[in-house]
């Protein structure tokens, strides 16, 4: 079976990343698999889900707002020689303001404000479960695959050990992992958290799984899986 750790991070919202970025990356876990048999996958997403209905939720409340100000105002607007065609004008501006809560509904900070804890939780662990699968992570000889996975939107960090490692490394010490990527995370430096949970992996993983002498071939790529590609 495979775990899964998360835990909140605050960060920026970069997408890009250097080619010395990449190299730092793609170097830790090269120095790291050089001492283990299991094969570590870093990848960043943009975002693990669509969350269209964040912006159905933030469009309905913008217009009972307006809508309601408007009722409870309409003293002063009917002064104004609407009354003719009010219905009309309300039917306008709570359409309007739908629409600009829709639009509002699209960023990052107001879809984490409106979407539950466990909501943004499973979005992650359905993403981290999917590349797991679609990166071909379960295809080593001896299921040592680790996925590392920051998504950015939902400002948290995954790991997925594949069943191979077993029951050596507890959820507390994959834990460790997490923390080691938030810490630098929290400055903003997406390049040094990768860096430092790849570290951090490869202290656990020499232990229960060290690499052989003579046999330890490099299954995976070294590369940072970037989604959307750059």
């Amino acid at each position: 079976m495979i775990s899964a750790v998360e835990e909140p991070v605050v960060t920026g919202e970069p997408v890009h990343l250097s080619e010395d970025e990449k190299g730092r990356i793609s170097e830790a876990v090269r120095a790291v698999e050089a001492r283990t048999r299991a094969e570590i996958v870093p990848m960043l997403v943009a975002r693990s889900g669509l969350y269209r209905d964040a912006q159905h939720r933030v469009g309905l409340a913008l217009a009972l707002v307006v809508l309601t100000a408007l009722l409870m105002g309409e003293g002063l607007w009917v002064a104004w020689t609407w009354q003719t065609v009010h219905a009309a004008w309300l039917l306008l501006a709570t359409l309007l303001a739908y629409a600009a809560g829709s639009w509002l509904g699209t960023f990052a900070s107001v879809i984490r404000a409106v979407t539950s804890t466990d909501r943004l939780r499973g979005k992650v662990e359905l993403r981290a479960q999917r590349a797991f699968a679609q990166h071909s992570l379960s295809r080593t000889r001896q299921r040592t695959g680790v996925l590392l996975m920051v998504s950015l939107l939902e400002h948290r960090v995954c790991v997925l050990p594949d069943v191979g490692i077993g029951p050596g490394i507890t959820p507390a010490q994959w834990n460790e992992v997490v923390e080691a990527v938030v810490a630098k995370l929290k400055r903003n430096d997406i390049a040094g958290g990768f860096c430092a949970g790849i570290e951090r992996c490869g202290l656990l993983l020499a232990q229960v799984c060290p690499a052989l002498p003579g046999d330890n071939p490099d299954e995976l790529s070294n590369r940072l899986v970037l989604d959307p590609e750059e």
